[in-house]
């Protein structure tokens, strides 16, 4: 009879050298038999609890081309340990005239053998079960102690023979240039590019792409927490990175996670995701495009205008954004700058959540009081070994505790009026025609602009009106290209479509602050902040991002999206 070799082995409680034994008591057993084996199929650290077998697929499939009659296995739990898995797959064998033969099992073809088949079957799926429960139960165990589970450690660390995690030097300096440079303004192209050329390998040992940076920027074991499942243990693992450079990256990955690509090109289009045509609310998006006589344009043009079904022109990009940033501009008067600065401060002071904070040193103060009372029980001589251990965890739960308070401290810096003033007087006082500036402003003050074509409304961010520039002459921010053959055929698109529309309302004041220059060491006739040590305004104002986030302070609103139809 013609027969093939099925093998496994799991990777928990076997090892390669249990597949060759299997394929050995394998062969041995068909020559005894008579048998023929025309081919064998293997799966390797695979569990007999699963179909999703490679190898036991592509076996099961072959079957139907009837090359073989059996199929021969060490013995039935290699088959499948789930009976429902091995009575399903044994039916589309046996359909295709295929038998499964145990080499260590001699069992008969009759009634008694099936019954003795069926009890094997369940007691390899108890087998299997048991053997997975003492597996989870060893992996909580080393979680509850923040021990390794066989996984990846991670950049920066590795395991030692107790299954505890150290900090590797050399790797963890790696692992803090990646943060600073991510925090500094890097763009992670930029970064992985570079690591790449200086060969430097990820944890697994792969070049480095954009998933796996962003992964590392997010790992919190950077920051002391042992993750296993749904569970965070701070202080579980060795820290590597500041708490306060961390929250840095992850803010500016949020930030960058919401704003799409501005530019596929060298040209940045500065009101992409913000300027939106005023009669089909489709976005605006940016092109460049070049005429009959080889000039280069760049302007925005409307989505809905490239599909044929808008007649809204074409808009030169830099004369709207010059329109846009003159009219933001006019809103930071002296008084207002005096309001906004006021209303920031007035906020970061009521504004400050010390629930958490009382929390901790109330446990703090409660940990206190139980490490006194067992000193006194051992003064006493109770139980020496016992108190003294206790005692111990006391102190070590004390040691987590003001690690979290010391944390919970950070984040309560506030803001003050001088630091928000002196940050918009150097915005006010910035040269309109540097991107960086020209981007802040805009980030700040806006959140939609609708484009007609004899006039351009502006939304600016919290408030209660939008504010509509009339009078706006069609010459001054449009363009009329040479060709519609040219816009059509030659314009390149450099940005990608922006999300919907939202309508839900973003109350923002700051929001440049975050990719900002240190307005401390800035070039302008402003009022200077003193800062501690390195803390710099910048630092200060990206520290306390979200509450910025909760002001209101600008007096213009955004109406539902229809609100510009006359």
């Amino acid at each position: 009879m013609n027969i093939v070799i099925y093998a496994r082995y799991s990777s928990h409680s076997q090892t390669e050298q249990s597949i060759e034994e299997q394929l050995q008591t394998c062969h041995e057993f068909a020559k005894h038999n008579g048998h023929i084996v025309i081919g064998e199929y293997i799966d390797r650290a695979q569990s007999g609890t699963t179909d999703s077998r490679a190898e036991f697929q592509r076996m099961i499939a072959d079957s139907d081309k009837h090359a073989f009659e059996g199929v021969l296995v060490y013995q039935f739990d290699r088959f499948a340990r789930n009976r429902y898995d091995s009575a399903i797959n044994k039916a589309k064998l046996k359909k295709n005239g295929v038998r499964v033969i145990s080499a260590r099992e001699n069992i008969s073809d009759d009634a008694s053998g099936i019954l003795v088949e069926g009890v094997l079957e369940s007691m390899a799926e108890y087998y299997s079960a048991e053997l997975s429960q003492k597996i989870r139960r060893g992996m909580n165990i080393n979680a509850e102690k923040c021990l390794s589970n066989g996984s990846n450690p991670g950049l920066g660390y590795y395991v030692d023979e107790k299954r505890r995690f150290h900090v590797d030097p050399e790797r963890a300096a790696i692992v803090r240039e990646i943060f600073e440079m991510y925090a500094s303004g890097k763009t992670v192209a930029e970064i992985t590019k570079y690591l790449n050329s200086k060969r430097v390998k990820t944890s697994l040992g792969k070049d480095f792409n954009k998933n796996s940076l962003h992964r590392l920027l997010r790992n919190k074991r950077y920051i002391g927490y042992y993750i296993y499942k749904d569970t965070e243990t701070p202080g579980g693992m060795p820290r590597i990175i500041e708490d306060e450079l961390f929250e840095r990256v992850q803010h500016i990955l949020e930030r960058n996670k919401k704003a799409p690509a501005r530019s596929r090109g060298r040209e940045e289009y500065l009101l992409t995701t913000k300027l939106f045509c005023g009669y089909c609310r489709e976005m605006m998006t940016g092109y460049g495009g070049t005429g009959k006589s080889g000039k280069a344009y760049h302007y925005y043009a409307c989505n809905n205008f490239k599909r044929r079904k808008c007649k809204k022109k074409v808009v030169h990009k830099e004369k709207i954004e010059n329109r846009v940033v003159l009219e933001c501009c006019k809103l930071l008067t002296d008084s207002n700058i005096e309001r906004i600065a006021s209303a920031v401060a007035d906020v970061c002071k009521t504004d400050q959540d010390t629930s958490a904070i009382k929390r901790i040193k109330a446990a703090i103060q409660e940990t206190d009081t139980a490490i006194e009372n067992l000193w006194k029980a051992l003064e006493r001589g109770q139980a020496v070994d016992m108190i003294t251990e206790r005692i111990e965890k006391r102190k070590q739960e004390k040691a987590e505790l003001q690690g979290r308070l010391a944390v919970e401290m950070g984040k309560q810096v506030t803001l003050t009026a001088p630091q928000v003033r002196s940050f918009l007087y150097a915005l006010k006082c910035g040269d309109i025609d540097d991107e960086n500036t020209r981007r802040g402003i805009i980030n700040i003050f806006l959140r939609a602009v609708y484009l007609y074509d004899d006039r351009v409304t502006l939304i600016f961010n919290g408030g209660k009106r939008p504010i509509i520039l009339d009078d706006v002459l069609l010459d001054e921010i449009e363009e009329h290209f040479e060709s519609a053959v040219s816009y059509h055929k030659k314009c390149s698109p450099l940005v990608a479509s922006a999300p919907p529309k939202r309508k839900t309302r973003r109350k923002s004041c700051l929001s440049f602050c975050v990719q900002s220059a240190d307005v401390s060491t800035s070039n302008y006739d402003t009022p200077r902040i003193p800062c501690s040590g390195t803390e710099t305004l910048k630092g200060i104002i990206m520290y306390n991002f979200e509450s910025i986030l909760s002001l209101g302070v600008f007096w213009y609103t955004a109406k539902d999206l229809d609100y510009t139809k006359k």
